[in-house]
């Protein structure tokens, strides 16, 4: 819908999420902080218990929990589901090296990992290494099956190196916040 002056500047600016979030990032305080904190441990808490939680009504921390979601500041609620419940029992995490700096060797690269349900991560790093890339698969041989599809099979991999895990030692999404907010 293009900008008319008819339009209230709000409805403008809701039309354009890349400017709501670089020009409506509200700076963040103690009890942002403390709510942050609160729903990346669990988002589907009620409001009453966030708001016992920081002080606050009700109806004041939903508004500061939607002027959070409208900045990008929580950019999602999800649900972490047990991946060993739904039969993806082996995390392992891939290393791969390109073949060169390509700018579509990299493209096409990001756009396989961004396309595949098995990759739950993928990270472009700096140092040996172009790609950290975390796989959840139902086995050793399903990962082995997708790891050659993925990597051995792609013309722009140098070489790949899969790494399966034993065991979980810690397995989250909370971002740190900062220590003096934290309680």
């Amino acid at each position: 819908m293009p900008l008319t002056l008819e339009r209230r500047p709000p409805d403008a600016i809701e039309d354009f999420p890349a400017a709501v979030q670089y020009f409506c990032v509200p700076a963040l305080d103690e009890i942002d902080h403390l709510l942050l904190g609160l729903v990346q441990v669990d988002a589907a808490r009620p409001l009453h218990e966030l708001g016992d939680a920081v002080g606050l009504s009700p109806s004041a921390v939903q508004r500061r929990l939607l002027r959070l979601r409208t900045a990008g500041v929580i950019r999602a609620q999800v649900a972490l589901v047990d991946p060993a419940a739904v039969g993806a029992a082996l995390t392992a995490v891939a290393l791969v090296a390109l073949v060169d700096d390509d700018a579509d060797h990299h493209a096409a690269f990001r756009d396989t990992m961004l396309a595949e349900p098995e990759v739950q991560q993928c990270f472009s790093i700096v140092g040996q290494w172009d790609y950290v890339v975390v796989l959840v698969t139902a086995d050793l041989a399903a990962n082995r099956a997708l790891s050659r599809r993925l990597f051995a099979d792609a013309p722009a991999v140098r070489r790949y190196e899969t790494l399966p895990a034993y065991e979980a030692v810690k397995s989250g999404l909370t971002v740190p916040l900062p220590a003096a907010e934290r309680r």
